[in-house]
């Protein structure tokens, strides 16, 4: 049985998986009039450390689901903790052009597996 997708899914649990939503959401709306370039990206200081802020709030959401139920499967959850860890810990460490791969490839894969994993 897919515990994920249950009636009884953990109300904390669910309450971060609609957290890391509206994070997405957040990102994806500062791009709604605007074309998503790299160029425009990387010279814009507000919605850089406003991505970054959001990917924060997702790490730390998904590091609280896997604290709450070890073996909850979420893709590149170890990954997505790390990039958390290594934004709030070493902002040298982090590129733009990883912050603007994260936004581009994996996002959207991310929202649609939360998604799924929210009731109806």
């Amino acid at each position: 049985m897919n515990h994920q997708k249950s009636l009884f899914m953990d109300n904390e649990i669910k309450t971060w998986l609609y957290d890391i939503l509206q994070s997405i959401n957040e990102i994806e709306s500062y791009y709604e009039d605007k074309p998503r370039k790299f160029e425009e990206f990387t010279a814009d200081i507000k919605t850089k450390r406003a991505v970054e802020r959001n990917l924060e709030i997702i790490g730390e959401a998904v590091n609280r689901i896997l604290r709450k139920d070890k073996n909850f499967q979420l893709e590149n959850a170890e990954k997505i903790i790390g990039t958390r860890n290594r934004i709030i810990h070493g902002y040298d460490k982090v590129s733009d052009d990883l912050i603007w791969s994260i936004v581009i490839n994996h996002l959207p894969k991310l929202k649609a597996e939360v998604e799924n994993l929210l009731p109806e």
